[in-house]
């Protein structure tokens, strides 16, 4: 039986589809949430991709974060920064080059520093979303490049 190298790459080419599909569907999992002062660190799995896909699951989950969590927590200048971890192979010891939480009572309270997103504010009240090379904002109602 011969298969055709147009028919494989078309079955290629779905296979790939599928597991994208797959990997953008799967439910993002909040495991823990800290918060330090205007800080609050959330370690997630199953993060969004793409800029436009973390941004926005931060837009359509906002205001249930807000409600059950009570973040963003402003400091004295009204700035507050929400920061998205990787949780990935879950919290480790202290150890040279972990993000370590000073909230927890336990010798596993590290986790690799693996950055998927941030929410942070400005001064003038512009909501910034920052992703692993870029920075955003929302402008009349787009999300569009921030110019730091």
């Amino acid at each position: 039986m011969k298969l055709s190298f147009q028919k494989c790459g078309i079955a290629a080419c779905l296979v790939g589809a599928l597991i994208l599909a797959w990997i953008n569907l799967r439910p993002v999992q909040l495991v823990a949430v800290h918060q330090h002062d205007e800080f609050a660190y959330i370690l997630v799995r199953n993060f969004p991709l793409t800029d436009r896909g973390k941004i926005a699951w931060w837009l359509a989950h906002a205001d249930e974060l807000k409600a059950k969590y009570g973040f963003p927590r402003p400091g004295p200048y009204g700035l507050y920064s929400i920061l998205f971890w990787d949780f990935g192979d879950g919290y480790k010891e202290d150890a040279f080059d972990l993000f370590c939480f000073s909230d927890m009572k336990t010798k596993k309270k590290c986790i690799e520093k693996n950055f998927v997103f941030s929410v942070d504010n400005t001064v003038e009240g512009t909501v910034i979303f920052t992703t692993d090379n870029d920075a955003y904002t929302l402008k009349n109602g787009k999300i569009v490049p921030y110019k730091i």
